[in-house]
């Protein structure tokens, strides 16, 4: 399986043909329509409805409103848009190639995600874990944050967002965790660091998966010391590629730990298939485990899975002395918090 990570969407910015293609002959009737109201010149030609513009980039910002309040998701889905020029000519492949008109709308609409990516403009945030026997801290969970031309931060749930709806989680993904493996050297971290990954944009761990092993070694970080934490937010439907994920990341010597156990993973039969180091328990879980009998069932059933099978548990959320006094009397290794420290650019070294 080849990876798509050389891949990237732009929309061209020289002379070009916008060609409009769709099977459904009412809304390419629709389309003429529009074009007619826009007062925009148009050839027609199997039910292709082509432009020419000096520039598709402009052309798209120009009628971004027009096109984005006559046509529903659907149809914007449906509309497929192939842009010629001298390096991409018009051919039957070609048009097999051509992508939703939603997609360029999206461009337009998402420029500001679209900058932070190919500036690389973004930073982590560090929030620390605490060891509960040692009472000191464990590591610390890398947090990524875009950085806006003003300084203004960007968080992670909306640049996933962005992301995932522009098919861009590969490239994003790779440069959360490069961006967080170099930061961390750069801060001089000595403890476990949590960086995430989306285990659906790996297609080939072998391949995909390089430059992060290669940033590590370059850095000198001892495997051990990081832990990959799999992030998703839909169950993944191939648990044997996500097996072979892991056990490429066991082989280079690093740890792994699931997130949202109790949410995205609740499966308790994923857990021990996987058998990851760390299981980290959902916030929702944590939230209020004090005044809630049916989520401290769920955490002990959790406990116990851990225990019986060498897994540590880690508590994610922790917010309030009631909740970690719930926790510790239940079973607990690892918590994490606003109740010790929010993320914040510089570690916080103590406790």
């Amino acid at each position: 399986m080849k990876c798509k990570c050389k891949q990237t969407f732009k929309i061209c910015e020289q002379e070009s043909k916008i060609h409009f293609i769709s099977l459904v002959p009412e809304l390419t009737k629709k389309l003429a329509l529009l074009f007619d109201k826009l007062s925009l010149k148009y050839s027609s030609l199997d039910g292709i409805l082509t432009l020419k513009q000096d520039n598709p980039k402009i052309f798209f910002e120009e009628n971004f409103d027009a096109l984005k309040t006559y046509f529903n998701s659907l149809e914007l889905k449906e509309i497929k848009v192939y842009i010629e020029n001298e390096r991409h000519k018009l051919s039957f492949a070609t048009i097999l190639s051509a992508k939703p008109l939603e997609k360029f709308l999206n461009f337009i609409e998402d420029r500001t995600f679209f900058d932070i990516l190919e500036n690389r403009s973004i930073t982590s945030h560090f929030q620390p874990i605490i060891d509960m026997n040692s009472e000191s801290i464990f590591g610390y969970e890398a947090l990524v944050r875009g950085v806006m031309p003003n300084g203004d931060l960007v968080y992670p749930d909306v640049l996933f967002e962005k992301s995932a709806r522009n098919d861009m989680d590969f490239n994003f993904d790779r440069l959360c965790r490069e961006n967080a493996l170099k930061t961390t050297a750069v801060k001089k971290v000595d403890a476990k660091v949590f960086i995430n990954f989306i285990p659906t944009t790996i297609y080939d761990p072998k391949f995909c998966l390089a430059s992060t092993v290669k940033w590590a070694r370059q850095l000198e970080f001892d495997p051990k010391n990081i832990v990959f934490e799999v992030v998703e937010t839909q169950k993944v439907q191939d648990k044997e590629h996500l097996k072979t994920i892991l056990n490429y990341y066991r082989e280079q010597g690093f740890l792994i730990a699931l997130d949202d156990v109790g949410e995205g993973y609740s499966s308790l039969n994923m857990i021990i298939d996987l058998k990851p180091d760390i299981i980290k328990v959902d916030r929702n879980i944590i939230n209020n485990i004090d005044k809630d009998e049916m989520k401290r069932s769920v955490y002990k059933a959790l406990r116990n899975l851990a225990m019986e099978n060498d897994i540590k548990i880690l508590a994610e959320g922790v917010e309030t002395p009631y909740e970690l006094a719930t926790l510790k009397n239940i079973g607990l290794d690892y918590a994490q918090g606003y109740y010790f420290a929010k993320p914040t650019a510089e570690i916080v070294r103590q406790i």
